[in-house]
């Protein structure tokens, strides 16, 4: 397994993404939504919206999954937020970063995963939007378009400053 790698710019990174006064805070409709709309849209049991912090990734909403945060060494999230575009991975067991990963060996069983960075005004990429599925899947251009515009959702909601429920 590798560990998530740490961006260049992990400093800046994480005043933006503590900036937001999101980590650690209950659950939000405008949020859950989207997770939700996410999951039913690519069929699939688990998406979530993650926070990537120091040492774990926190999720501020998800959709099949019962923890609400998970190492930041573990997470496939932490590997996503090394560039803009979304990563995929269709099969997590044949990906040499994952293949001995706990969430792909373990429960969730994680399969297939595709998290699209969430980007704040000053490009810091604080966390994603992602799918994941206990089988493998491919995504195609509608698909990672479609998940594009979700990423947009998230993005605007990341950057509001007042709570709507």
């Amino acid at each position: 397994m590798m560990n998530a790698p740490r961006p260049g710019n992990e400093v800046e990174r994480l005043r933006a993404l503590r900036s937001l006064l999101l980590l650690d805070t209950p659950p939000e409709e405008r949020f859950d939504r989207i997770a939700a709309f996410a999951a039913s849209e690519f069929n699939v049991p688990i998406a979530v919206v993650s926070l990537v912090d120091e040492d774990r990734q926190w999720f501020k909403a998800r959709v099949g999954l019962t923890v609400c945060e998970t190492s930041r060494d573990v997470s496939f999230c932490g590997h996503a937020i090394m560039a803009p575009a979304t990563m995929v991975v269709p099969d997590a067991r044949r990906d040499p970063r994952f293949a001995d990963n706990p969430l792909v060996t373990g429960e969730p069983h994680i399969c297939f995963y595709a998290g699209a960075p969430l980007s704040l005004p000053n490009g810091e990429l604080v966390g994603t939007l992602c799918i994941m599925d206990t089988q493998p899947r491919q995504m195609d251009r509608t698909d990672l378009a479609i998940l594009g515009a979700l990423r947009a959702l998230v993005t605007e909601e990341l950057q509001r400053r007042e709570v709507v429920s």
